[in-house]
């Protein structure tokens, strides 16, 4: 009977380990920044840094006035502020998207070929630098008719000059497919990277996309499936990510300017869909932006700082551990948010983890599903500076790299 069981579902095994590989492996960057293509230089980073830390120095110099600001617990805010300040001098930017969709707009065809490879020498200028975040990739115009052909020709030129200028591509290089509204797209976009890899002398699979959910049609099709779902699977395993797009996908919905927000009920439907469809599939998630931004007055800034935290302490909660920025006056509230929510997490989590990777019981019996959850947290704490190596091995009992192993094993 056993025999007989395991031949009549050799084949669905086989599917579940392919389509539900499990969590992914590496650090997910807690943001993306998007820069239009033409204002990419080589100290990009380290000039938003600046940006940011001088944002600071004028509307909030210490602790107790981010907090005031945030709406953030004083103590939570004295815990995280100085790590904020390491962050914004060392790393101030972890995902960098050079724009020549939405932000960069439509150009002449020389301008967009002449900034796409400019774009490129700068990103490798960067590399060689040593100041490139340690993700960074292109946003193209997408697989729509009007825009097809001039945004598979900047994403060849941008990977040709990156490649000329560079010894191989950035480990963590990132595709960005934007407006997406068929099946067909993603598709497509999977035999053009083909291509592209063939042309360019590259691994097979070596070229891996994000897709940018901001289209009723990407989350639910005719026939009232979700076709999200079924645009990860056709990525054939190239599909890294689904990021959100807050302002397209609300105003496709109908929802009016003033209302359109990461918040909205539209954004959480299409958000809980998208979670849905990239579980225990390795793809990640992102939230989107918010385009009220903390500049102007004092007064304007603190409540851009406030909407912001919020936004950000939100996605969070809801699992979803990345989202975008869009000026750098944003990167204090998008650590801030992002280190208090860890820090906040570090004790419970360690405190489970220790009693489950011990044996020593306690007050909550957790399975392994649970633990490797707690664990991932602990990771991802660690990965954007909320959290030191040290603190968590010791509260934890474990060290390191097994907490890792913990939180990218395969549970099921």
């Amino acid at each position: 009977m056993v025999s007989g069981l395991t031949e009549r579902l050799s084949a669905a095994d086989r599917r579940l380990l392919t389509q539900y590989p499990g969590q992914r492996g590496g650090r997910q960057p807690v943001h993306t920044v998007y820069v239009p293509a033409d204002q990419v230089t080589r100290e990009l980073s380290t000039d938003w840094g600046t940006r940011a830390l001088t944002a600071l120095t004028e509307h909030a110099p210490d602790a107790e006035q981010l907090a005031q600001a945030t709406g953030i617990d004083l103590d939570a805010v004295r815990a995280s502020y100085p790590r904020v300040l390491s962050k914004l001098r060392a790393e101030p930017i972890e995902d960098l998207r050079v724009d020549l969709e939405d932000g960069y707009g439509n150009r002449d065809e020389a301008t967009e070929d002449a900034d796409a490879c400019g774009a490129a020498r700068a990103v490798a200028a960067s590399l060689a630098a040593g100041t490139c975040p340690p993700y960074v990739g292109l946003r193209m115009k997408g697989m729509e008719a009007g825009g097809r052909a001039r945004g598979v020709r900047s994403l060849a030129l941008f990977l040709e000059t990156l490649l000329s200028e560079h010894a191989g591509l950035p480990e963590g290089l990132v595709l960005t497919l934007p407006k997406i509204t068929s099946l067909e797209q993603v598709e497509a976009m999977v035999w053009t990277t083909e291509q592209l890899e063939a042309q360019l002398d590259l691994p097979a699979g070596r070229l891996t996309f994000e897709l940018q959910i901001e289209t009723p049609q990407s989350v639910l099709g005719p026939d009232g499936t979700a076709t999200v779902s079924r645009m990860v699977q056709a990525g054939a395993g190239r599909v890294s990510a689904l990021h959100y797009g807050t302002y397209d996908y609300s105003a496709a919905c109908g929802v009016t300017a003033a209302f359109q927000s990461m918040a909205h009920p539209v954004a959480d439907h299409a958000k809980a869909v998208m979670q849905l469809a990239a579980a225990g599939t390795g793809v990640w998630l992102s939230d989107g932006s918010t385009n009220v931004l903390p500049v102007g007055t004092p007064a304007q800034v603190h409540e851009g700082w406030r909407l912001h935290a919020q936004l950000v302490r939100r996605s969070l909660e809801r699992a979803y551990y990345q989202g975008w920025d869009l000026h750098p006056a944003q990167l204090p509230t998008r650590y801030l948010a992002t280190y208090v929510f860890y820090r906040e997490a570090f004790g419970p989590a360690a405190e489970r983890l220790r009693a489950y990777v011990t044996d020593s019981g306690g007050s909550v019996l957790d399975e392994p599903a649970t633990a490797q959850a707690l664990a991932v947290a602990l990771v991802r704490g660690m990965d954007c500076g909320a959290l030191d190596a040290t603190e968590v091995a010791d509260a934890v009992g474990a060290p390191v790299p097994e907490l890792r192993e913990l939180a990218s094993r395969r549970v099921g």
